[in-house]
């Protein structure tokens, strides 16, 4: 069984003023519903991101506030998420309850949608604290996380233009 590290619990007040903070805005051709629907399918990240290999939900359907889920990045970082806002088609907020790399103090994510007159404005936010020691390192590497990040916020644009139907969006 693979280590797992605790941390602590991410809110918002944690996610408007993180020292590691990525926040980006992506206007994408479909109305709010089907954007929600692409954020909470089977193969959510997974199918847009090349980072995240891999993504089971360990709460049942319907989803709500407490769902959880573990995301595995680059088959090796294993993160436990769980939800605190689940509000459908307009917002959703997840903290990270655990980690398998040692290192992290809180890290949370926060993705809102807009209906626009073009379809949705997506706002994915992406918080990060290190313990102290890591800190410096998150620094240097705060060029690469950037891009990372908007790699996979952008990368569910692609997804709904390149699949009518998403698997498990319907369950």
């Amino acid at each position: 069984m693979a280590r797992k590290y605790t941390l602590d619990e991410s809110d918002d007040t944690f996610l408007a003023t993180a020292g590691r903070r990525y926040v980006h805005v992506i206007d994408i051709l479909a109305p709010p519903g089907r954007v929600w629907e692409a954020l909470c399918a089977d193969d959510a990240l997974v199918s847009w991101s090349s980072m995240i290999t891999r993504v089971e939900w360990t709460s049942p359907r319907p989803f709500g506030v407490g769902t959880t889920r573990v995301v595995t990045l680059a088959g090796a970082v294993r993160l436990e998420e769980r939800f605190y806002r689940w509000n459908v088609d307009e917002r959703m907020t997840f903290t990270v309850d655990a980690a398998s790399i040692p290192g992290l103090r809180r890290f949370g994510e926060d993705i809102t949608l807009e209906k626009t007159t073009g379809g949705t404005r997506l706002t994915w936010t992406f918080a990060l604290e290190g313990e102290t020691g890591v800190r410096p390192l998150l620094w240097l590497l705060d060029p690469a996380n950037r891009i990372v990040t908007s790699g996979i916020a952008r990368g569910i644009s692609r997804r709904i233009q390149d699949s009518p139907v998403l698997p498990g969006a319907g369950k």
